[in-house]
């Protein structure tokens, strides 16, 4: 059996996540125009103007297509996806001598994989490529708006660097204790059975814990963002009315964007543990 990772997933099918992969780029350039779009048809409604209104109405119609069609092929490339690797997985682990637990447990860890690249995958990607485009247009629009903007991020990433390796010990000590169930379930008694249950919702308390001072921290620097944009931009006053209100939708659009980060940070330390635990098996 290959090795199982997000890395080695894509470069096995490439070519069919390839191609959602262009779809979601698609869907994530024609979105990063929104708030431009409807900041265009406000100034230009205040002319009476509905040119701005007609190009809005365009670009909503290519975004419902593109991304209905993504969603469709979605669903039944990674349904595929799952049942090819899942197979390989048990007849390895078979092959081994692996317990039945183990085989359960890993079985429905590999899910985890095929759900991050239907669904979170995209998200990033379309996030990623929503905050550079977004950074791009605040930077045109506004200088001391896109600094702020800058150092948002950079507050993310410093958060996640220093909380990374906790995080990973705790997903490992959580999954150790995950292999167990099955045997655990099966031929112990309830006293055992409490104490499985116990021990693994403790590491799942110490997750949600991390991940909930890691969330508060970065909502420090979203609020100062909140009050310092729409301050920075009113106070430029060189802007139309239109512009400010496009300017203020990126920042919302670019807060939204970066406050799911830390849900894929989380899954992807998750998914480097069940890696290694799987390389290791």
């Amino acid at each position: 059996m290959q090795s199982i990772s997000i890395k080695n997933l894509v470069l096995r099918f490439k070519w069919k996540v390839g191609f959602t992969f262009l779809l979601v780029i698609i869907e994530s350039m024609l979105d990063i125009l929104y708030p431009l779009f409807i900041g265009l048809a406000i100034d230009g409604l205040l002319k009476d103007d509905y040119t701005g209104i007609l190009y809005l109405a365009i670009l909503g119609g290519a975004s419902l297509l593109v991304g209905s069609c993504r969603r469709f092929y979605d669903t039944r490339i990674y349904s595929g996806i799952y049942c090819r690797i899942t197979s390989e997985m048990v007849v390895s682990e078979r092959d081994l001598g692996s317990s039945v637990s183990k085989i359960s447990a890993r079985s429905n860890l590999l899910t985890e994989f095929v759900e991050f690249l239907e669904n979170s995958m995209p998200q990033i990607v379309g996030a990623i490529i929503s905050i550079v485009g977004v950074l791009i247009i605040i930077a045109g629009l506004n200088t001391q708006v896109f600094l702020a903007s800058l150092g948002l991020l950079a507050w993310m990433f410093a958060i996640y660097a220093i909380s990374g390796k906790l995080n990973y010990r705790f997903n490992h000590h959580y999954n150790n204790q995950l292999e167990k169930q099955v045997e655990v379930i099966s031929s112990r008694p309830l006293s055992c059975v409490t104490e499985h249950f116990n021990r693994l919702m403790k590491w799942n308390i110490k997750l949600s814990d991390l991940e909930t001072v890691n969330f508060s921290l970065i909502w420090c620097g979203v609020i100062a963002l909140f009050i310092f944009a729409p301050v920075s931009a009113v106070q430029s006053g060189i802007l139309s009315v239109g512009i400010i209100f496009s300017i203020l939708m990126y920042v919302f659009d670019y807060i939204e964007k970066i406050s799911t980060f830390p849900i894929y940070v989380q899954q992807l330390i998750r998914l480097k543990e069940i890696t290694t635990r799987l390389k290791n098996a």
